[in-house]
């Protein structure tokens, strides 16, 4: 059984204003109290140094027209022709092809169907903003029951219907599956990626329109990827240099009111051309993303610290359990020439305990020091994804992080 306990330690250095630091001699160095931790310095970085390069993008890329968006379809069918690898006695797929083959007068009853070359599945789709009757969406495919292989199958006519419960697309079609799975007699068995979702590129007609405001609005409104105050003044900014003052007006950080022409084929064009104004965005706050689960971690730009000294080590304790049995004193005849063993046999206890504590290395961080210098110095001392993020969290709570810590 082994416990082991993490100790954290993180002290803030103050520093003195610079102007004190002239007035002072330089002092001997103290000793060292504790030989076990050796300090490291990292050089400092003025925050006035620090650029933020962002670049320039073209509004469509950095925004939205609200109402102008896609949506989700899914449905329900039966893929055939499959090689024996289909739902088999399963009631769903079997109550299903009896419907399927019911439409075209068969009547047959449901236990005497055998689903091995069928499987039920579901249909899922997007469909794209200004969707007419009659052009092709991509869909995808993935079974609903047990089958193990969609290899080789064809998709029936399946309806595909929206949140109203409207059909507003019809699918069908053969399958493209990137993946497959072999078994043997004896059980066993060999898969590549998932051979149980397939997809069917154009596999659908599009049937009903979904109407959009952007005919009708009396204004347009942009949405912001990113909702940012700065972001969104600039946006402004550009609307009007380019279309004319007014033209444009922030609504809140996210939504940005744009006077656009009634006329439908001048609102297209002016679209066009609001949609092609370059704008630079604002600088991205700063932020530090940890993946607790994989060890990844993100640093954007602009991330720095104040002065901090950094001791991190990990103190294992390990404990052992084992058990000695002592076998009892006498014996007992049996009647057959054999001796049994007497007595009672007595059991002992035994418990091990080591503790081990490796040596810790200090880090000292200077003002105005960049996170990417932290990770630099963590990471060559051969310290683990772990303790990087347990690293950073104490900084951010210590105050010495001055960036936004994302951990997901």
């Amino acid at each position: 059984m082994t416990h082991q306990i993490t100790r954290i330690a993180l002290a803030l250095a103050l520093i003195a204003p610079q102007g004190a630091w002239a007035q002072q001699a330089p002092a001997a160095p103290a000793p060292q109290e504790q030989p076990q931790q050796q300090a490291a310095l990292v050089p400092p970085v003025a925050p006035t140094q620090q650029s933020v390069n962002v670049p320039t993008e073209r509004i469509k890329d950095v925004a939205s027209v609200a109402g102008v968006r896609s949506n989700q379809l899914v449905g329900y069918g039966i893929v055939v022709g499959l090689n024996g690898t289909g739902d088999g006695n399963v009631a769903a797929t079997l109550q299903s092809m009896q419907s399927m083959v019911s439409r075209f007068g068969v009547n047959i009853d449901a236990g005497s169907l055998n689903a091995k070359n069928a499987a039920a599945v579901m249909v899922t789709a997007e469909l794209p903003a200004f969707a007419k009757p009659g052009q092709k969406i991509d869909i995808t495919v993935a079974t609903l029951g047990g089958a193990k292989s969609l290899v080789g199958g064809n998709l029936l006519m399946t309806p595909l219907v929206g949140a109203d419960n409207e059909t507003y697309a019809m699918a069908q079609g053969n399958l493209a599956v990137g993946g497959l799975g072999v078994s043997g007699a004896n059980g066993s068995s060999v898969t590549v990626n998932v051979p149980t979702v397939g997809r069917i590129p154009g596999g659908a007609s599009v049937e009903r329109t979904v109407a959009t405001p952007f005919e009708s609005m009396p204004a347009l409104m942009l949405n912001l990827n990113t909702p940012d105050f700065s972001t969104a003044q600039r946006v402004v900014d550009a609307i009007d240099k380019s279309m004319g003052p007014g033209t444009a007006s922030a609504l809140d950080a996210a939504t940005i009111k744009v006077t656009a022409p009634r006329d439908v084929n001048q609102r297209v064009s002016f679209m066009a051309a609001v949609q092609d104004i370059k704008v630079d965005q604002a600088a991205p706050p700063a932020r530090v993303i940890v993946n607790s689960r994989t060890g990844t971690i993100v640093i954007g730009d602009g991330v720095f610290l104040t002065p901090a000294a950094v001791s991190h080590g990990s103190l294992t304790v390990r404990i052992t359990e084992s058990q000695t049995v002592t076998p009892g004193q006498g014996g007992i005849a049996t009647g057959q020439g054999a001796v049994a063993q007497g007595g009672q046999n007595t059991t002992t206890q035994n418990s091990q305990i080591d503790v081990n504590q490796p040596k810790v290395k200090m880090f000292l961080f200077a003002p105005g020091v960049q996170l990417s210098k932290i990770v630099d110095a963590v990471n060559s001392v051969g310290a683990s994804p772990s303790d990087l993020v347990a690293i950073l969290e104490a900084l951010k709570q210590s105050g010495a992080l001055h960036a936004d810590l994302i951990v997901i």
